[in-house]
C-alpha cells in the first residue's frame, strides 16, 4: 500500500507580506517631487507677500515722516520768528491815532515801513504753513486759545473772545502757539459746543498766570 503525503504545504512567502512590512515600504518610499515643489512654492509665495506688505508699510511710514519733516521741521524757527512779529505789533500798537496824525512825514514813513514789514513777515510765514489765528469775537476754543482773564460783557454770549493779549499761530494741523485771550462772562449762553473739560482748567490756569505777572 502506497504512503499518503498528509503534510500541509507552507504559504508562499511572496503572497504573505505583513502590515509592518507594508508600512516600512511606505516609509522608505521616495517623496513625491510634485508635492514637494508645491509646498516650496507656497512657502515662497507667503514669504514674498509678507515682504511686499512690510515694504509697503515702510514706504508709507517714510512718506509720512518726510511730509511731517517738511511741514513741522521749521517749528522751532517759526516759534522764534513769530516773536519778531509780536514786537512789530507792539511797536505799532504804541502809536496812537493822535500821534499818527501829528507825526511828520519821516515818522509816518517809518510807521508805514514797519506795517509793510509786518505784513510781509506774516505772508512769508503763511507761505511756509504758519498761519496767524484771528480769535477776536469768536467762541473760546481751548484747543487754540488760552484764557488769561474774564471780562464782564452782557452784550455778547459768555465765552466769547473779547481781547487778544498775544496772537496765536498754527503750523500745518498743529498749534504752534495758542492765542492768549480775554473771555467774556455774564452774557447769554453761547450756542452748544462739544464738551471739553479742559476749558475750565485752562481759564483757571490763565487767571493764575496773569496774577503772577
Amino acid at each position: 500500500m502506497a504512503d499518503t503525503d498528509t503534510s500541509v504545504p507552507a504559504p508562499e512567502a511572496a503572497d504573505a507580506e505583513t502590515p509592518t512590512a507594508q508600512t516600512d515600504a511606505a516609509a522608505t518610499a521616495p517623496p513625491d517631487p510634485a508635492a514637494e515643489l508645491a509646498r516650496e512654492a507656497a512657502d515662497l509665495r507667503d514669504r514674498l507677500l509678507r515682504s511686499l506688505a512690510e515694504t509697503e508699510n515702510l514706504r508709507r511710514r517714510t512718506d509720512r515722516q518726510i511730509d511731517d519733516a517738511r511741514v513741522y521741521g521749521i517749528a522751532n524757527f517759526a516759534r522764534d520768528t513769530v516773536g519778531v512779529a509780536d514786537n512789530m505789533r507792539r511797536a505799532l500798537d504804541a502809536v496812537t491815532p493822535e500821534l499818527r496824525e501829528s507825526a511828520d512825514t519821516a515818522v509816518k514813513a517809518l510807521i508805514e515801513g514797519v506795517e509793510l514789514t509786518e505784513r510781509e513777515l506774516l505772508k512769508v510765514l503763511e507761505k511756509h504753513g504758519v498761519k496767524k489765528l484771528e480769535p477776536l469775537g469768536n467762541k473760546f476754543d481751548p484747543n487754540l486759545h488760552q484764557a488769561m482773564y474774564e471780562v464782564p460783557d452782557p452784550s455778547v454770549p459768555a465765552g466769547t473772545v473779547a481781547q487778544v493779549v498775544q496772537a496765536g499761530y498754527t503750523i500745518g494741523d498743529r498749534v504752534l502757539r495758542p492765542a492768549l485771550v480775554a473771555v467774556t462772562k455774564g452774557g447769554p449762553k453761547a450756542a452748544a459746543a462739544p464738551a471739553n473739560d479742559n476749558a475750565g482748567e485752562q481759564m483757571s490756569d490763565g487767571r493764575d498766570r496773569i496774577s503772577d505777572l
